[in-house]
């Protein structure tokens, strides 16, 4: 994935490619992100989807370039966050991308990033 901008308009590269890829397909379209606050019990935020954790660098950078937007709470305090139309056409852009790469070159991304 090429590097994206973010919302003040420097390129910034995508952080772990293949893992930021598979996020974004794990969401589909209704699925979000859970955004879990932690500084009351000393872990700091925390992401997850489908119950597993979700980087730090990789949710902050989905978050930072506009790619998902809070779309309410659940009830236990949780934000919600969904793509947002960008974030959708990167994910089809992120797709594309992956789809277009051979074996060698998918096995260096997941390996080296």
């Amino acid at each position: 994935m090429p590097p994206r901008p973010p919302g003040d308009g420097a390129a910034t590269p995508v952080p772990r490619r293949a893992e930021t890829l598979e996020v974004l397909r794990l969401m589909g379209e209704h699925e979000p992100i859970l955004m879990l606050p932690g500084d009351e019990d000393g872990y700091g935020t925390r992401w997850t989807i489908h119950g597993m954790q979700v980087q730090p660098g990789i949710a902050r950078y989905l978050m930072d370039a506009g790619y998902l937007a809070e779309s309410g709470r659940t009830q236990l305090g949780a934000r919600r966050l969904m793509l947002t139309e960008s974030g959708r056409r990167f994910r089809a852009e992120g797709a594309a991308w992956w789809a277009g790469l051979g074996f060698v070159e998918k096995l260096r991304i997941r390996l080296f990033g």
